[in-house]
């Protein structure tokens, strides 16, 4: 009896003694976890608190190396944050998929693993030969998987549950350090953000020609946002189609990339919508139209925000990354913000372009009217001594027989004066800008007169002459000489512009519109073009296709038209061809042709 009592004792002596163990083991746990939380709230950088972690879990794990992987939403892969103990070799490539090896396999299920001989474990992925044991606990913020804290061994069979609980409560400080240096640079990212946007809006600002402001969004946006390239679309005069003005960090390929219908594009589509729209990967997105440019380019991830004037959009402001990039609604917020502003400088500029040019045209009116009263004045002056000169010509009656050789001088002399006289008329015509003698005309017929007139010139330059005439055009009251001369002037500059030959178009239709029908007559040319110093506007002073030319045959061509109360719109660009417009309105009594 006494042995058992002893037994018994010795035996209870013994759970005692594993309890105390236990309490003793836990206190140690418990203090170490204390004095970590210290450290780290004592330091105020986040790096150094991740390394006291990492410290603390090798040093009470025995492990030969540890290492915090964070989870990178916008591409599903592990990154290494912080390591100690990897080969630096190592440590620079690492990046694991999720799902991938004992560490993705714990990020994927949330869970921790405890492997003690890896090389008997499926789901290890080597990394550092020399591992043979490895621990590996998640850590979530916000209730979201963010990462994994792992410890290695050289040994196999090193560690046990008591260094799983221990590396938990450590994933737990870690997942506070993580989610405050988010935070932290959160908050650094904004204002670092709204500094630049200050900055990048007094730049924008204070550029007032509208070239150099299309630069300056495109090369402001995407220092701001740290893109790999930027872009600016506007929405031509009908609204329908979006062009390329601008961009910063483009190739050639994007440059050169064709306009966009809004219905039919990605960038359209924004207009439509009038929000912002990120495609994640425009290689392989079926939205985005030039996926081989973007392969091209090396563009992946888009950012796409309308640029708005009040309710009304005026164009797409779009940067791209090189590398797959999620934009968080910050970037979103901020570069909304930054087309704001863009939106109102690009208008600003566009306005002080088109007072730049009216008041270029007012001051080549001004030049045209003093040429008009100078030329006057000049014929004037001529006119008076070649009237003497005529009337002294007939009076001296200088009737030579036909065989005399004067007889053809005098009246090769009579034909000149009177070529004198016909110029002097027609630069005093211009002069009086006389209104024009109006009639019934029918435009097709003048159309088809002037392939006539024009036939044999346009065989000789090898032109390709083609006429789309519109059937019941109605009569327009005008002066038939003066509109078959702006025929004549526009085609036979369009055949100067192909000095190789090349295609015309030549098309008649009818148009209606708030002022009422108007008859369209249009010529289109592939010939050379004219740059923006031959055409200041669409509505401004026209200047000559021939490089050497003075512009007065297109002059005329406007003075004409507008005396009849037309406009005239060129769109010309150089090396892809000249489309002229002439529109006329109808009269409302005129009948229809053919009525």
């Amino acid at each position: 009896m006494p042995g058992l009592i002893n037994v018994l004792l010795i035996h209870h002596m013994g759970e005692q003694m594993g309890s105390y163990e236990k309490l003793r083991a836990d206190y140690e746990r418990l203090r170490l976890l204390y004095q970590v939380s210290n450290e780290i709230h004592e330091s105020l950088d986040p790096k150094q608190a991740l390394e006291i972690i990492l410290k603390q879990a090798k040093d009470l794990t025995n492990a030969n190396s540890a290492s915090i992987s964070l989870v990178n939403p916008t591409t599903a892969m592990l990154e290494l944050q912080a390591a100690i103990g990897i080969p630096e070799d190592v440590a620079k490539d690492y990046e694991l998929p999720i799902g991938k090896g004992i560490t993705g396999w714990v990020a994927k299920h949330d869970s921790p693993a405890l492997v003690n001989e890896v090389d008997q474990d499926s789901r290890y992925t080597a990394l550092w030969e020399e591992v043979r044991s490895e621990l590996a606990v998640p850590f979530d913020v916000n209730d979201q998987i963010r990462g994994v804290l792992n410890v290695d061994s050289t040994q196999p069979g090193a560690f046990g549950l008591n260094d799983q609980e221990m590396l938990s409560d450590l994933a737990l400080q870690a997942a506070k350090v993580i989610s405050n240096t988010w935070l932290y640079e959160q908050i650094r990212y904004k204002a670092r953000m709204f500094e630049s946007l200050a900055t990048i809006n007094e730049t924008i600002q204070n550029v007032f020609d509208l070239e150099e402001a299309l630069d300056a969004v495109t090369r402001e946006a995407s220092k701001l946002m740290q893109a790999r390239m930027c872009s600016v679309l506007l929405l031509d005069a009908s609204g329908e189609w979006l062009e390329l003005m601008a961009s910063y960090g483009a190739g050639e390929s994007y440059k050169s990339k064709p306009r966009l219908h809004i219905d039919e594009s990605f960038a359209g589509s924004v207009v439509r919508r009038k929000q912002a729209i990120q495609l994640k990967n425009v290689r392989r997105s079926s939205m985005y139209q030039s996926t081989e440019i973007a392969r091209a380019e090396g563009l992946v991830s888009m950012l796409s925000v309308p640029l708005m004037l009040g309710d009304s959009p005026i164009g797409v402001l779009s940067v791209y990354t090189g590398k797959p990039h999620n934009f968080s609604d910050e970037e979103i917020l901020i570069l909304k913000a930054f087309s704001n502003t863009s939106a109102t400088a690009i208008q600003r500029a566009k306005l002080n372009k088109e007072i730049r040019q009216m008041e270029e045209t007012m001051r080549g009116r001004e030049k045209l009217s003093a040429l008009g009263l100078l030329a006057a004045e000049v014929a004037h002056e001529i006119r008076n001594p070649l009237t003497v000169m005529k009337m002294v010509y007939h009076a001296l009656n200088l009737q030579f027989p036909e065989d005399d050789p004067r007889h053809e001088d005098a009246e090769l002399l009579g034909r000149k004066m009177d070529q004198l006289n016909d110029i002097v008329e027609r630069v005093l015509d211009f002069a009086r800008q006389s209104e024009p003698k109006t009639g019934k005309v029918d435009i097709n017929q003048l159309a088809q007169n002037l392939y006539l007139l024009t036939r044999h010139k346009m065989k000789q330059h090898r032109i390709d002459f083609q006429m789309q005439l519109a059937t019941s055009l109605p009569f327009i009251t005008a002066d038939a000489g003066q509109l078959e001369q702006v025929l004549l002037n526009l085609t036979l500059n369009a055949i100067d512009a192909m000095p190789d030959g090349g295609e015309l178009q030549l098309s008649t239709s009818l148009s209606t519109n708030e002022q009422g029908d108007q008859v369209c007559v249009q010529f289109k040319d592939s010939g050379h073009g004219l740059d923006e110093k031959q055409v200041l506007t669409s509505t401004g002073l026209l200047q000559s296709k021939k490089p050497q030319g003075t512009g007065l045959g297109l002059m005329v061509v406007k003075k004409i038209v507008e005396s009849h109360c037309g406009i005239i719109r060129i769109d010309s660009k150089k090396q892809q061809g000249t489309t002229i417009q002439i529109r006329i309105p109808v009269r409302p009594a005129l009948e229809k042709q053919g009525g």
